[in-house]
């Protein structure tokens, strides 16, 4: 049982990395604020589709499991 703990764990620490570095740098989202922009995109419509609030719910999800996953190893 501990053992598929530790492959689970590894598995949702390589997850977190991988989504993280997946995610877009905010710098480029700043530069948008100094020029202006036009806030009618399809994007800023539909926000809550796009690839970057994906990996965010994604890694969120795999930090919330890896906590729980922690929490267990350590009781057993």
């Amino acid at each position: 049982m501990e053992n598929i703990l530790l492959i689970l764990e590894v598995i949702l620490g390589a997850g977190i990395v991988i989504t993280i570095f997946m995610q877009p740098s905010k710098a480029d989202a700043l530069s948008g604020l100094v020029q202006g922009g036009n806030k009618e995109t399809f994007f800023a419509k539909n926000k809550s589709r796009t690839k970057e609030v994906v990996l965010v719910k994604l890694t969120v999800l795999f930090s919330i499991l890896f906590a729980i996953n922690t929490l267990i190893l350590n009781i057993i």
